[in-house]
């Protein structure tokens, strides 16, 4: 049975709080919350969405009121750092208990998940993950099953048996191994037994796989399993000290390494989506780069990874770029990038191709989402840019398995009949490496492509229609710049919002951020005047989300003359920002494009101004007009790649940056319209804009989500056959029709 371990943690810190878990004790799913979240605030002790916890509890039957026993565990792709009461699935014990008379083996155990939510407790709808015999079957109360890296490392050792029994002597413990099983019924089964077997033990280490442990009650199980992992932390650590790890460095970490991957992520990104593209995430973290420029990285990364949860994110391995950062420069880096994309994907189509039966679900995408690199270290890719952030993570957890497997060597070769093989003919299968033991590749695709996996996938909402797509908005701080980049996010892009006003680009950030997360949206700095300042824009754009695709302008200035004339300043300054802002930014964006090679949108924003001659505001009119002909230019000679349209307005007042209080209070005067000095300056600007919209057809303002719309539009993939033109959203100006 299960002991609580009272020894001094050295690497972890206990977070439990007695005040908050004694206001939780009359609510025990609560409490099973609180323990869970506590475990997932650490990436050491369990990755994002990964490993499961689970209370045995007594509940009100809703049909006779008599309590009964209740198996609460983590519901289907929950995440233990975040999960909430309502993520937890609840199956009555006795009917999961019964569904092992139903067994029929191995080759069966996918049809008892059909089984799941017919012994659901009461209204509970959460989705029983295949996790969840693994916490019915074993007879404690409150179990952990997690994946820290010192255990998997561990479970990932040719000696790993013979290791832990060298860790039970030293720290006086008693934890049983069990050999690799894919999660599942079978396992739930093998783990009640392996306890039956062994009634004092005190933890079970699951081959290439993780750990469980347990307790009597939740502030028990949680000692025991932060303890557990503590002490296996020590035990790798001490293996570690002194070695090189992956047999030490071949080259050095480049000192420009943020310049050189600014460069390189387009290139990746546009390498990797021959299927469909991906938000890119740089990782230049210690471990990343230890690895990285290891001797040891091109033979460890290509073995494949051993915990499921890991290859799950990371795919079934990396891809290595082979490059010396020392001698070659990045024109070699670009054609290994390109070989090593395309013998990635028929490796991986081999590796389909092998395993895969008739059953098998359609190959996927079959580009890496984990790419390493030489002096650089690791970039990662997935759906948006939390799902490349955790895909890093989990791969810097596969690292720390392998630093910690073969630190664990003793030199000696690897034993023939390896420990994560529950028959000793199965070792064969098994790919070992200077002690670290990868899961076989067809043990892999059996989760990989699962069809309860595929099924999970197929529960996910479908992706938005900006998924997968980075825009920045120059003049996204106010106005339609701002609305432009609301509506981009609830669509689903990670959007930039850029703007030489930095205060007001963080608070459209901010907002952004509700609507999607921090992650998806950032803010930045752009003087559109300044090729450099675009072009540290556009670095600080790619580095985070791995490149661009979506280029809008929404800046430009509408200059006032002063006693009736327009100085020569003025109207230099209207079209050194007005028209060559568009140009630079253009330029600028172009080299990224390139490098992508992958489809893109430039919206630009002229006037309805362009095609009406005005006295008063020919500066502006005039550098109007030339937007319409660079936007034309720009679609001929960014073709077939880039397109590049344009939307026209009438005069948009609510929100604008150009229509400051005395700029409003002069057109009033102008027109002769009524008001008073009391009232508020975007009451001026409605009255403005009602007087305005009564110059057009349809007699309502044009609002900056009006203009949004249009951009969007232009800038989506409805518009993919429509390029070098501008469309008016002026609410219909006879003079400004089209000629």
């Amino acid at each position: 049975m299960s002991q609580t371990i009272t020894a001094p943690l050295h690497f972890l810190k206990d977070l439990w709080d007695d005040q908050v878990a004694s206001k939780l004790e009359s609510d025990p799913l609560e409490l099973l919350r609180y323990r869970s979240n506590l475990l997932g605030a650490d990436l050491r002790i369990t990755n994002f969405a990964g490993g499961n916890t689970s209370s045995k509890i007594d509940m009100p039957d809703p049909f006779s009121g008599q309590p009964v026993r209740v198996l609460a565990v983590k519901g289907s792709g929950g995440d233990l750092g975040s999960i909430a009461k309502s993520g937890f699935a609840l199956l009555y014990l006795d009917k999961l208990e019964q569904l092992i008379s139903l067994y029929e083996g191995e080759e069966h155990e996918d049809e008892m998940v059909a089984y799941y939510p017919l012994a659901a407790f009461g209204a509970n709808k959460v989705a029983a993950s295949i996790d969840t015999p693994l916490h019915g079957f074993l007879p404690f109360p409150h179990v952990d099953h997690l994946h820290p890296d010192w255990a998997i490392a561990l479970a990932a050792s040719a000696n790993g048996k013979q290791k832990m029994a060298e860790f039970n002597e030293r720290f006086h413990r008693n934890l049983v191994w069990l050999p690799w099983q894919r999660p599942g019924f079978e396992l739930g089964l093998m783990l009640r037994n392996i306890v039956n077997e062994n009634p004092e033990c005190d933890g079970i280490i699951l081959g290439g796989h993780g750990l469980f442990t347990w307790g009597q009650t939740q502030r028990e199980c949680y000692l025991n399993s932060i303890g557990t992992i503590d002490e296996l932390g020590q035990f790798v650590s001490a293996h570690q000290a002194g070695k090189k790890l992956f047999g030490g460095p071949i080259t050095d970490a480049l000192n420009n390494r943020r310049d050189i991957a600014a460069e390189v992520l387009p290139i990746l990104r546009g390498a990797l989506a021959t299927t469909k593209r991906s938000i890119g995430h740089y990782a230049p973290s210690e471990d990343a780069l230890q690895f990285a420029n290891s001797a040891w990285a091109p033979e460890l990364s290509q073995l494949g990874t051993s915990c499921p949860d890991h290859f799950l994110r990371t795919r079934i391995k990396p891809m290595f770029v082979p490059w010396n950062p020392q001698s070659e420069d990045l024109t070699v880096l670009r054609k290994r990038i390109e070989e090593g994309a395309a013998q990635y994907r028929a490796d991986y189509g081999d590796y389909y191709g092998k395993c895969a039966d008739e059953d098998s679900p359609k190959l996927r995408d079959a580009n890496p989402s984990v790419v390493i690199i030489p002096g650089l270290g690791l970039f990662s890719f997935g759906k948006n840019k939390k799902e490349a952030r955790i895909t890093s993570e989990f791969f810097i957890n596969a690292i720390h398995v392998m630093a910690g497997a073969t630190a664990l060597d003793e030199g000696a070769r690897a034993p023939k009949t390896l420990p994560q093989a529950k028959r000793a003919e199965q070792s064969e299968n098994f790919k070992s490496l200077r002690n670290y033991v990868a899961l076989p590749f067809l043990e892999a695709f059996r989760i990989e492509y699962w069809a309860l996996e595929e099924a999970k996938l197929q529960r996910m909402p479908p992706e938005l229609e900006f998924s997968r797509k980075i825009a920045m908005i120059a003049g996204g701080g106010s106005g339609i710049g701002r609305a432009v980049a609301l509506k981009l996010a609830k669509r689903g892009a990670q959007v930039v919002i850029a703007d030489r006003d930095e205060k007001g680009a963080e608070t459209v950030a901010e907002e952004v951020s509700k609507i999607t997360s921090a992650e998806m949206t950032m803010a930045v700095s752009l003087d559109i005047t300044s090729r450099e300042s675009i072009a540290k824009a556009l670095r600080e754009t790619v580095l985070r989300f791995g490149g661009l695709d979506v280029l809008i302008n929404t800046a430009a200035i509408f200059p006032v003359a002063s006693n009736g004339k327009l100085g020569e300043d003025a109207w230099s300054k209207t079209f050194t920002i007005n028209i060559t802002g568009n140009y630079l930014l253009a330029d600028e964006a172009r080299r990224v494009f390139n490098d992508q090679k992958l489809p893109a949108a430039i919206v630009l924003t002229s006037s309805a101004n362009a095609v009406v001659p005005k006295h008063g505001s020919e500066a502006y009119d005039v550098s109007k007009s030339a937007v319409n002909q660079l936007i034309r230019e720009l679609a001929v000679g960014m073709s077939p790649l880039v397109r590049v349209n344009g939307i026209a307005p009438a005069t948009v007042v609510a929100g604008s940056a150009m229509f400051p209080r005395d700029r409003v209070i002069g057109s009033l005067k102008k027109y002769k319209i009524a008001f008073t000095e009391d009232e508020s300056t975007e009451d001026l600007r409605t009255k403005l804009a009602r007087f305005y919209a009564q110059r057009t057809l349809t007699r309502d303002p044009i609002l900056p989500d009006d203009c949004a719309e249009a951009i969007v539009f232009l800038a989506s993939d409805l518009s993919a056959k429509t390029t070098g033109h501008v469309i008016p959203v002026d609410g219909g100006l006879p003079e400004a029709f089209l000629r």
